[in-house]
């Protein structure tokens, strides 16, 4: 279940299905992950239920090595923390710009 949401494209996406900042072709795809994020309780699930292909589940490394990320499209992703089920801080980002 996701239980915070940590950046404005992750909320305009979750509650409306559109964002200014994420490209229009990924809206339907970034919402059907969180969709799949707010009904699952386990990584595996994610993994199982990730039904657009090629999420690419990984643990993100450095000083974000509390995070997880999916991808939507790259280089577009969203990232999050997990812990007992929940989903949190999750953001819709583009963290591999520099």
């Amino acid at each position: 279940m996701i239980i915070s949401l940590a950046n404005k494209i992750a909320k305009d996406i979750w509650e409306s299905d559109e964002s200014k900042t994420l490209p229009k072709a990924l809206w339907i795809r970034a919402k059907a992950l969180l969709t799949i994020m707010h009904s699952t309780q386990t990584l595996d699930d994610l993994i199982i239920l990730g039904q657009p292909p090629n999420i690419r589940l990984h643990k993100l490394k450095g000083d974000r090595k509390k995070y997880w990320s999916v991808t939507i499209k790259l280089p577009w992703c969203i990232t999050f923390k997990f812990k007992d089920g929940e989903f949190s801080e999750v953001k819709i980002e583009n963290y591999h710009r520099g």
